[in-house]
């Protein structure tokens, strides 16, 4: 993909999202897609399909501090139609994000793949990317990993944060002009503190125990299993953290490792979260 003519707000598609200058305004861009068997289970409530479709979108715009301006839906008709525009409407309403537009088509064989692009304005000149992390910087975390999945696994008590997230929205607005480097957690939280690393050329050091999570008895599963959608930055050292969050690490120089957890250093990212393809 990387071979194809780039816009500069593509930012080298090394992002969560798309950053384009229009004037005085800068429009945030992301497109996720979810696909039956992979993202949820055959039997899964429609309603929750399309929360979560809705959320996992606005979590890119939470990691780059972007108001919601508006979505446009990819959708296969099927079964649930109902119950899927049911949730569509209510977790639109309640990020207050409108629909823009976008495309319907009739059911085809095979698993059904859904795609939604989220709009955003950014709150700040400086929009957080991936890369910006510098030695001496905290690494912090919001929320507590690993509920997702525990809900994944049928704990009830857990349910709803695999099923429907709720994007930091104000967390990443709140962020945005302080941080040096920011991403949302989505495969893991090893696997995207390695990306953030490699994307600012440093060494991330994280120390395992520091990091809150929902079962310390699988406290190895939450910083790997993915879904939380919490958000995952780094801090200057003489910076305030204007919202609650957990120091769990330090940026480092760059090492032969770009991630260290516990004092030891992790090479490549096999097995560190959920990798695409």
């Amino acid at each position: 993909m990387r071979t194809l003519p780039l816009h500069a707000g593509a930012r080298g598609l090394g992002d969560d999202a798309a950053v384009i200058e229009f004037g005085s305004e800068t429009l945030v861009i992301t497109h996720d897609a979810m696909a039956e068997g992979t993202h949820w289970r055959p039997g899964t409530d429609p309603y929750d399909i399309a929360w979560k479709l809705v959320a996992t979108n606005l979590s890119d715009l939470a990691a780059k501090g972007a108001e919601p301006v508006g979505v446009l839906l990819s959708h296969v008709l099927g079964d649930g139609d109902d119950r899927f525009l049911e949730g569509l409407c209510t977790v639109l309403a309640r990020h207050d994000t409108p629909i823009l537009g976008g495309d319907t088509i009739a059911a085809a064989p095979g698993a059904r793949t859904l795609g939604l692009t989220a709009i955003g304005r950014a709150t700040c000149a400086k929009v957080p990317s991936r890369a910006g992390a510098r030695a001496g910087d905290r690494v912090l975390v919001t929320g507590t990993l690993g509920r997702a999945m525990l809900g994944f696994d049928g704990d009830e008590g857990h349910r709803e944060a695999f099923l429907r997230p709720a994007p930091r929205l104000a967390e990443g607005r709140a962020l945005a002009p302080v941080v040096s480097a920011m991403m949302d957690i989505s495969d893991g939280l090893l696997l995207d503190a390695f990306r953030l690393a490699q994307a600012s050329e440093a060494t991330i050091a994280i120390e395992s125990d520091a990091v809150p999570v929902a079962d310390p008895d699988r406290r190895e599963d939450s910083l790997r299993w993915g879904d939380d959608y919490e958000l995952l930055f780094t801090l200057p050292e003489d910076a305030a953290c204007p919202v609650e969050a957990s120091a769990i690490g330090r940026v480092e120089p760059a090492g032969f490792a770009p991630l260290m957890l516990d004092g030891h250093p992790l090479l490549n990212a096999a097995g560190l979260g959920f990798a695409h393809g």
